[in-house]
């Protein structure tokens, strides 16, 4: 009779193996142990000592190599083989198994074989058995044997809240796939559970397998059965340890399966390349999950199984350090290299609260800010760990690890419940390298309920725009003046010198300029052209401020709303670097007013001798006048000889006296000659009905249009100067007159025809000019007077205007005489500006510009003629002199 070899793949029942070829693994048969029958397993319910007689065969062969003989077969049915099998010790069963008493004769034992070899060895089985019977062993004993066995769980997240990180040993019955058991649950000798479980943190490919809603048969994916032969040949029918970890979507159980001997089985597979690691188990094996994660890079490595056509991500090798320069969102930002130049990055893996979710979305700008407080400015650390390709409405983005002093600010984020974890595809390339431990912060940061998890909707700040009217700007104003140094956010950059800040303290989002300069002015838009470096100016406040916890003085506002003051940046004037760095320049009389004109002309001068900026081409002979004023003005006694200075004469008509005193003049020459032709060609443009249309949409601040004055109804050039939506008015200002009005959109038309552009054919007439050597008053009541004094003494009248300063941003400061019938001005001394100081509306300035005090003669002759007003009560000192409490 032949003898075959072969390896034990499982035990059915205490009498019944599957054998496999030991090279072909595949290749199986079942064979049933001669002349006996052992209990059932059933899935209704075992019979008595099934269980123990099927264990004692399990334990003694699954896994070994055996030799075995068929003595005979039953034809019918499954064609089923019977025999004896011989273990490597010479132990052959089922003697063995008989003598134990887990086996007994069948009835019909004598009528399988009438061989003498089966008549011998039915009668050893015969004798064996008498004597288990007689010393009661296994089945034969007295009680005992019954195990209550259930195929499932009535209530799995009960039965893991019961029993998360437990060991529970287990038997595992069946391999699904590589990563699907059958388990038999030992819960107690007398109480076993068998149930489906998913192994922890891998997902293996699927094998054939029948879809029950078609009855149609799916192929397995690649790798499937070479997976699930994998984990047979290791764990089928093996005692193995389980570490309940938790519950799937599907209500199956998920948990570690560990050999006694060899520990977790996962690593093993995923080295193989028989699975790939699965993220929805990272909260469940926290730091385990790593350990996976280096199993399945090995498999990557060496493109094993599933990763055969593995192709390594190609990355930017090293990390990189950049100054974080904006803050764009919570998993966004602008970064700024050594080189100066800027790139945006996201975070890898870390998504900003969802802007669609209701829960969420109010907590974007917390988060924001969040990020900002932590990040602007600072030099980080960066890494990127891959690419996103460029997708409908979003441009390639760059993933990087950021981190600040070797906090990682994806997981500092997520920790703090100020973002959400990406869940990525299985083909993602872009996760972070820390992604189980960002699933583990979330996990934390939901269970104790931060920021986005939380139940409460976090406070948030309304900011009230105090610059949207002037208005509004006056209503703060003096809550403002009143604090010094007051704590505020750049929250854009305008311009070199303009921003919009936010003040937390106060709730008030402002239009902030910088007092004492002028810088020039960057393109709005990629058609339009700047001013020489404005662009520079810009680009350098931006690099300097955006985003920046910096502090402000505010000491006015301008017509717009705008609020002037002083922006200090780490303690520092921002004007005065702006100003050494040669992107603005100094403007004399603000600059006065503000108290700093010191310091901001030593850092303009700074930059002239550096030949910086605007002042690469800088001729110290233009400031010649100045140096020696300052020379004469620094001497001990201030007795130096006066400097005589170019006369510069020009025929002018004053076209308007604002609120301040500050005058508008039109010279008198080509200009008003054009601006003559041009006034009659706008009217008659403006007459034809087929010119009538009104402007397209609201006017914006800034725009140029043709307004239509109110006192005579005529049109004239325009520029906007505020808009009141809500009234659908403007406030414009005449460029050829200087005066302004409010006035319906109604009355305004575009002012688009090149023939009347201010930019291109005729430039506004109107200049800016106040009256030298004199200091209006500043009570109100005193300045009217003043005011319409001026305006008497000057309209409709043409007047010889003597410049004697011209400001940067081209204001003049004048002294106004009569014109003389041979073209020669009258003497100084008796000038309109005189004449102001004569009827007590002025006075001569206690601290004179450095342009000022080198003219003491006529200084001298001012001083005579108020101290005349004085005498007579004129004006405003008609109580007396109101300079002696200075």
């Amino acid at each position: 009779m032949s003898v075959f070899e072969a390896k034990v793949k499982s035990v059915l029942s205490g009498d019944t193996v599957i054998l496999h070829n030991i090279n072909n693994p595949k290749a199986e048969r079942t064979l049933s142990l001669a002349f006996v029958s052992a209990p059932r397993l059933k899935r209704e319910g075992d019979e008595q000592y099934a269980f123990e007689s099927r264990d004692f065969l399990r334990r003694l062969l699954v896994g070994k190599v055996v030799q075995f003989r068929v003595l005979y077969k039953i034809p019918s049915g499954a064609n089923r083989e019977y025999g004896i099998i011989s273990l490597p010790n010479k132990t052959q069963l089922p003697d063995l198994a008989v003598a134990e008493g887990w086996l007994k004769l069948r009835d019909d034992a004598g009528r399988k074989d009438d061989s003498g070899e089966a008549i011998s060895t039915l009668e050893k089985l015969q004798a064996l058995e008498a004597r288990a019977k007689a010393d009661s062993k296994g089945l034969w004993q007295e009680s005992g044997g019954r195990i209550k066995s259930t195929s499932e769980l009535s209530d799995p997240a009960k039965f893991v809240e019961e029993n998360k990180g437990k060991a529970v040993d287990s038997i595992v019955e069946k391999v699904l796939s590589g990563d699907r058991l059958i388990v038999r649950l030992l819960l107690t000798p007398t109480e076993h559970v068998q149930t489906m479980i998913l192994m922890a943190g891998i997902r293996a490919p699927s094998t054939k397998r029948t879809n029950p809603s078609d009855g149609k048969e799916q192929p397995a994916e690649a790798f499937g059965e070479e997976a699930q032969q994998f984990v047979e040949t290791r764990l089928l029918q093996r005692n193995v340890v389980l570490n309940i970890l938790g519950v799937s979507p599907n209500g199956q159980l998920v948990a570690n399966v560990k050999h006694p001997v060899n520990g977790s089985i996962a690593p093993f597979i995923l080295k193989a390349g028989l699975a790939r690691c699965t993220d929805h188990h990272t909260t469940l094996l926290g730091q385990e999950m790593g350990e996976l994660r280096k199993a399945e890079k090995s498999a990557k490595d060496s493109r094993q199984g599933v990763f055969q056509g593995h192709v390594a991500q190609k990355t930017v090798a090293g990390e990189f350090e950049a100054v974080v320069s904006r803050v764009q969102s919570a998993d966004t930002l602008f970064i700024r290299d050594k080189n100066g130049a800027e790139k945006r990055i996201n975070l890898s893996s870390v998504r900003q609260p969802k802007p669609s979710d209701p829960k969420q979305s109010p907590w974007g700008p917390e988060a924001k800010e969040f990020l900002r407080k932590k990040l602007i400015g600072k030099h980080v650390k960066y890494h990127v760990d891959g690419k996103r390709a460029a997708t409908e409405g979003y441009e390639e983005r760059q993933m990087a690890t950021v981190k600040l002093q070797d906090k990682n600010i994806g997981l500092l984020l997520v920790e703090n419940g100020m973002a959400s974890v990406i869940r990525h595809r299985q083909e993602d390339t872009d996760r972070s390298p820390i992604y189980d431990d960002l699933l583990l912060a979330e996990q934390t940061a939901q269970q104790e309920q931060k920021g986005i998890w939380s139940a409460k909707a976090p406070s948030t700040k309304q900011y009230v725009d105090y610059s949207e009217s002037l208005e509004k700007a006056k209503r703060q104003l003096g809550s403002l003046q009143r604090q010094k140094r007051v704590p505020a956010i750049v929250d854009f950059v305008k311009s070199g010198s303009r921003f919009t800040v936010l003040v937390p303290r106060e709730n008030a989002k402002l239009t902030f300029v910088l007092s004492g300069i002028r810088a020039p002015r960057s393109a709005r838009n990629p058609a339009d052209k700047g001013e020489p470096f404005g662009q520079e100016a810009h680009d350098f406040a931006n690099r300097r401020c955006q985003q920046r916890d910096v502090e402000i003085d505010v000491d006015d506002c301008d017509k717009m709303g705008g609020f002037i003051g002083t922006l200090y940046i780490n303690r520092e004037n921002f004007a005065k670097a702006l100003l050494e760095e040669g992107f603005a320049s100094v403007h004399g009389y603000s600059a006065e007013k503000s108290g700093n004109a010191n310091e901001l002309f030593q850092a303009e001068q700074k930059a002239k001798d550096q030949r910086k900026g605007l002042w690469q081409d800088w001729d110290p002979s233009q400031d010649a006048d100045e140096d020696t004023t300052g020379a004469e003005v620094s001497g001990p006694n201030g007795d130096a000889a006066p400097i005589e200075r170019r006369k510069d004469y020009r025929n002018i008509v004053i076209t308007h006296v604002d609120d301040a005193g500050k005058l508008k003049l039109q010279e008198i020459g080509a200009g008003t000659s054009a601006l003559t032709e041009l006034m009659s060609s706008f009217r008659k443009f403006h007459l034809d009905p087929s010119n009538k249309a009104g402007l397209p949409g609201p006017p914006k601040a800034g725009d140029f249009v043709a307004a239509k004055f109110t006192a005579d109804d005529e049109w004239y050039r325009a520029r906007i100067r505020r808009n009141d939506r809500e009234a659908k008015k403007a406030e414009v200002v005449y460029i050829d007159y200087g005066n302004s009005e409010l006035i319906p959109w109604t009355r305004l038309r575009p002012l688009s025809q090149p023939q009347f552009s201010p930019q291109s054919k005729l430039k506004a007439q109107a200049l800016d000019a106040q009256l030298s050597f004199i200091q209006l008053p500043t009570n109100p009541e005193y300045l009217a007077d003043a005011i319409n004094f001026i305006a008497s003494e000057t309209a409709d009248r043409q007047l010889v205007a003597s410049v004697n300063q011209v400001e940067k941003d081209g204001t003049l400061w004048i002294t106004l005489y009569e014109p003389q019938e041979d073209g020669k001005s009258k003497d100084p001394k008796n000038s309109i500006n005189a004449d102001v100081v004569s009827e007590g509306l002025a006075m001569v300035p206690k601290k004179l510009k450095a342009w000022e005090r080198i003219e003491p003669a006529l200084v001298a002759a001012l001083k005579e003629r108020e101290s005349v007003a004085k005498e007579e009560r004129r004006g405003m000192w008609e109580y007396g002199d109101i300079t002696e409490d200075d």
